[in-house]
């Protein structure tokens, strides 16, 4: 029965978060287990950047203090230097975050003050990480079409204007009832019900289409649901592989949003990012796509209960199913391969 290959680290880090927590860690068997404001002319001509080993790409996080968002700065700064990486949000950082490295306030709706912020710090790589999740999409419609697509269009014009690299995640998500399962290849029907979906889909095929029509180097990852410690849940339905580690700890009870045999596909946020990263620094004449599916384990929230009760009988998960989740869930997919793979 597959099971997550790294909760005893999930569960170590999300202890040591939890102030005034006496416990002492987890050691966890495992087995394998809109509208843009802005035209770009037709004539327009725009050439992605190119590095050298000693010349380290100046990079801009939009989205910055979500779940990824800070990990991946932490991963780019140790690689690219400190300076070199500014992330950005609309919320208010911690105060380590905001000392950990360059922080800036970046809205992006706000396309004018997201292209200063291009262009006075010289930005030649962009990950955009500003979403709405599944969960919170439902519950907010427009908001999420203005942030997952409007956003997204300032980002596109920007990324094309200034000859920026582009990376813009898709999700699992992103496929729908009719589409191929077992696994699920990169290119098939898609055709999602939820708005999320809907805009990662969109944010797919613009980014390929500013690619063929305009030269913008746009990369495109999609994730499943991603397990980590460091941040709490965002509001995707894949949330509960996170949240059931912290209530864990915290309270010894968790409630699951889903049915207990709701198989989604997961990744820890290590190899994540690292994906990202080499998704990020491939030769451009090595990508014979612009968009990759990536993978790495497939389990149901009974089997996640059920490993955490070997080394904590006194967890108590009960379930109190949302329809909306429980929806989304139903079009999770199953990809099986128990390997992180990327076809370049």
């Amino acid at each position: 029965m597959p099971v997550v290959r790294i909760f005893s680290k999930v569960a170590k880090q999300a202890l040591l978060s939890t102030p005034g927590c006496g416990c002492q860690p987890l050691t966890v068997a495992v087995r394998n287990i809109s509208f843009s404001p802005r035209q770009v002319t037709s004539d327009a001509s725009f050439h992605s950047v190119s590095f050298s080993e000693t010349d380290h790409p100046k990079v801009l996080i939009t989205g910055g203090l979500g779940q990824l968002g800070v990990g991946l700065a932490k991963l780019l700064r140790k690689r690219y230097g400190k300076n070199n990486v500014i992330l950005s949000d609309i919320r208010k950082p911690q105060n380590s975050i905001f000392h950990s490295g360059p922080f800036i306030y970046s809205d992006i709706l706000d396309y004018k003050n997201l292209r200063e912020i291009v262009v006075n710090n010289r930005i030649t790589w962009l990950v955009h990480y500003s979403a709405l999740l599944s969960a919170v999409g439902e519950a907010n419609v427009a908001l999420a079409r203005s942030v997952n697509i409007t956003g997204l269009h300032n980002i596109l014009d920007i990324a094309a204007e200034h000859g920026l690299r582009l990376f813009v995640p898709s999700t699992i998500g992103a496929f729908g009832p009719t589409s191929p399962r077992n696994p699920t290849p990169d290119l098939c029907v898609q055709r999602p019900r939820t708005i999320y979906g809907v805009s990662k889909v969109h944010a797919e095929l613009m980014g390929e289409y500013y690619h063929h029509r305009y030269g913008l180097d746009f990369r495109c990852l999609r994730y499943p649901g991603i397990i980590s410690a460091d941040s709490m849940p965002g509001g995707g339905t894949t949330d509960y592989a996170v949240q059931i580690f912290h209530d864990a700890i915290k309270t010894g009870k968790f409630e699951c949003n889903l049915r207990p045999d709701t198989r989604l596909p997961m990744m820890y946020i290590d190899d994540c990012l690292r994906a990202t990263l080499e998704v990020m620094e491939a030769p451009a004449e090595t990508l014979s796509m612009r968009t990759y599916n990536i993978n790495a384990m497939s389990f149901t929230p009974e089997e996640l209960a059920q490993e955490l009760q070997k080394q904590m009988p006194e967890l108590e998960v009960t379930y109190e199913v949302d329809p909306v989740r429980q929806a989304i869930g139903k079009q999770g997919f199953d990809f099986l391969k128990e390997k992180l793979l990327i076809n370049l």
